[in-house]
Formats: C-alpha cells, structure tokens, sequence
C-alpha cells in the first residue's frame, strides 16, 4: 500500500507525462483564447469611410484585464471581427496617449486608433505578430479598435474615417 504522499507525487507525475496543461481539470481542455471568446461580449461597430460604411461584429475589452489580454493567442479572429477597447483608458478619465503591443499575438493586426469625437487618429497597418515593439498612437486617444491586418487598407479605412459603436456615436 503507498503513502499518501507517495500516491500524490505519483498521480502528479503521471498527469506530466500525460501532458497535463492544468486546463482539463478546471475548464474541460480549453485554452485562454477559447475561454476569452466565450466570456466577451460582441457589439456591432461601424466605420464610415469615403467609399461607404464598413459593419464588424467586435468584441469589447473594457477592464484593464481584458485590455491587457486584448487578442493575444489568438489565431481565428473572423473576417469582420475584432476587438474594440473602450473606454480606453479602462479607468476612465479623459483621452490620452496609448502604447500597444504584439507580444504574445499570433495574428497581424490593423490597430486602430480613435479620438473622442469617434474619428480615426492613427492606423498602425499590419502588426507584426509576436513584436516587443511599442507602437504608439500618437496623440491622446479614447478607444483603439483591433482588426485583422491589412483589413483596413482593403476596406479603403483611413485616418479621419468615423468609427461608431453601441453606446459611442451609435444606438
């Protein structure tokens, strides 16, 4: 008969070998990407350019977790999908200056940065995947979208356009 403890280490052992990730035992094998996907919430956003309005279905980081996380890990964001951060800051307060990212992101991005008055102040075309480099906005800011890259320049989505979503610009 083993010991408690001999039986514990052997039963950790085993689930290494295994592969054992830590997630099928509290979230029935899904990942962080997954598990995002299902928590978010999706709104409806619009990009009004000069050849026409452009409709996602995007997801909305508003907590500084959330916007932290952004879509990091993540490979399977739909063709009119995305992210939209706001407010951003988080916490509130007014608009100001915004440093993003791409560590930890697999996908190129368009990322997207929008003044309060819901206009595009900055659109840092195709991210590249996995950089450390800060990309910054540029000028004070009140919410950053992030879609697929070289969406933006396909969709003919410029700096000037009119971003509006539920709760900003639109109902």
């Amino acid at each position: 008969m083993l010991s408690k403890g001999l039986a514990a280490a052997l039963a950790v052992i085993a689930l290494a070998g295994a592969g054992y990730t830590g997630y099928s035992v509290y979230t029935g094998g899904k990942t962080d990407a997954s598990l995002a996907r299902e928590a978010a919430k999706t709104i409806p956003l619009t990009v009004t350019s000069a050849n026409g309005a452009h409709d996602f279905t995007v997801e909305v980081a508003k907590t500084a977790a959330e916007q932290e996380r952004g879509l990091m890990y993540r490979t399977d964001i739909p063709k009119d999908g995305g992210m939209i951060f706001a407010p951003y800051p988080p916490e509130g307060g007014p608009p100001r200056e915004a440093t993003f990212w791409m560590k930890n992101t697999p996908s190129a991005l368009d990322i997207i940065f929008i003044r309060a008055d819901g206009t595009i102040a900055r659109i840092a075309d195709n991210a590249v995947p996995y950089s450390e480099a800060r990309i910054p906005s540029g000028e004070p800011i009140a919410a950053v979208l992030e879609i697929n890259g070289g969406r933006a320049a396909e969709l003919g989505i410029a700096e000037g356009d009119k971003v509006a979503w539920a709760g900003h610009g639109r109902n």
